[in-house]
């Protein structure tokens, strides 16, 4: 298991003039539900300076009760913490010089690129985890385009012991050994023991993915046509890495757009402590002209009309039935919310043989659709749930309807 040591006092700036002392964060909630563990973000400046730290001080986060909570210093600036504010009601933490309790700061979310499995970028957090494939993948011609669904029933970080009992030399040794000598049997059950496809008490990967947008990936639309992003290219930048928000930075691209020989896409992916929802801001370099933008959910034909489109409210959801439904595996929430305007929600379905021939049997897609202006970015969330670990069909919508409330109208912080 991952841990991420906070006594990380970031270099710090010295103190400003003026009167230093505790700083007081006031968290305003504009909603009528009650907002639990949502993360805010405070100018890590502002706490220097109002703190008069030097990089050997030490400082706490502290609640209205005097209780400490855990927090992350992350890569652009922020400090970052959990709070509790009841609906319409408002909250006041204290950021002050002090001894943090090491016990709070245990990771709850972590990820890394796996060059050991074709370059897969995967990440997790206590409730959920994903991954992205990589130029490695692409090269051997495999054809996965949008984002993988990782379940988990447990909140611990379970996917490097995932990889780590997938991957292990010594264990794909044996059982090529055994299926050489005809003990085709004893290979299979060795391999299951240690496959991730195969829940072993903390979840599994049971989603299929293949030449889609898989489970909330984004593309431009040209002429209503998805322009299929591939993998990621270079490589991965792990910009925080815990114990409260993973953020990877990942390239796309270069793609043709109409007029625009050479269009490449930045994804910026973050994942927060205890949410279902990946926030990813996008932007396209290169594009001189205005194009429609969708973040796409497949459709799989177990369960080709099982989703709920809601533009006016920002969402869009749809239950999976995995890609081996008879093996118990439950259902897959997947959600897409937008925090600003959502042009429309629509379900797009393939031609049969488009079905057959270019998207691996996929039904056709759920889309929701924006539209991406030059010299912009685009921001969107997109996640999942499961049957195993707290959902129902209707749980989830109601999940997904609520967040996407939560992100259109966000806590209100003042310092």
């Amino acid at each position: 298991m991952k841990k991420t040591s906070l006594f990380f006092v970031a270099a710090l700036l010295l103190a400003s003039c003026g009167k230093q002392g505790p700083l007081q964060v006031t968290v305003s909630n504009p909603l009528d539900i009650n907002r639990s563990g949502e993360l805010v973000e405070v100018c890590m400046e502002k706490v220097s300076k109002q703190l008069g730290l030097n990089d050997t001080t030490q400082f706490v986060v502290v609640n209205e009760a005097g209780e400490q909570v855990p927090y992350q210093l992350t890569h652009d600036g922020k400090l970052i913490f959990p709070t509790e504010v009841a609906a319409g009601a408002s909250a006041v933490y204290t950021v002050q010089v002090g001894t943090p309790q090491e016990n709070l700061f245990e990771s709850a979310v972590y990820g890394r690129k796996y060059p050991e499995r074709v370059d897969d970028v995967a990440w997790e957090n206590d409730r959920t985890a994903y991954r992205t494939y990589g130029p490695a993948l692409q090269a051997n011609g495999e054809r996965a385009f949008g984002y993988d669904v990782w379940l988990k029933r447990v909140p611990e970080l379970v996917v490097e012991d995932r990889y780590e009992k997938e991957l292990s030399p010594a264990t794909k040794a044996q059982i090529d050994s055994l299926r050489r000598i005809g003990q085709g049997e004893e290979a299979n059950k060795l391999y299951q023991s240690v496959s991730y496809h195969v829940d072993h008490g903390n979840g599994l990967d049971c989603y299929k993915v293949g030449p889609t947008l898989g489970g909330g990936a984004a593309a431009l639309l040209v002429d209503d046509a998805i322009v299929y992003p591939y993998c990621y290219v270079g490589e991965p930048e792990i910009l925080d890495n815990g114990p409260l928000r993973f953020t990877v930075k990942l390239n796309y691209g270069p793609a043709a757009i109409k007029g625009d020989s050479a269009v490449a896409e930045t994804r910026i992916i973050s994942l927060d402590k205890g949410s279902q929802m990946n926030k990813t801001v996008v932007a396209y370099n290169g594009l001189t002209v205005a194009t429609p933008v969708a973040a796409g959910i497949v459709i799989h034909p177990e369960n080709p009309e099982a989703y709920v489109l809601d533009a006016d409210n920002g969402y869009v959801t749809y239950t999976d039935l995995s890609d081996n439904i008879h093996n118990g595996n439950g259902e897959i929430y997947l959600g897409i919310t937008f925090p600003n305007e959502m042009k429309e929600a629509k379900a797009v379905l393939f031609t049969e043989e488009e079905s057959k021939s270019l998207r691996g049997g996929a039904s056709g897609h759920v889309l929701a659709v924006s539209e991406y202006k030059p010299n912009t970015e685009f921001t969107y969330y997109w996640g999942s749930g499961w049957s195993k670990y707290g959902f129902d069909a209707t749980t989830w919508n109601a999940y997904v309807a609520e967040f996407a409330q939560k992100v259109r109208n966000p806590l209100v912080v003042k310092y």
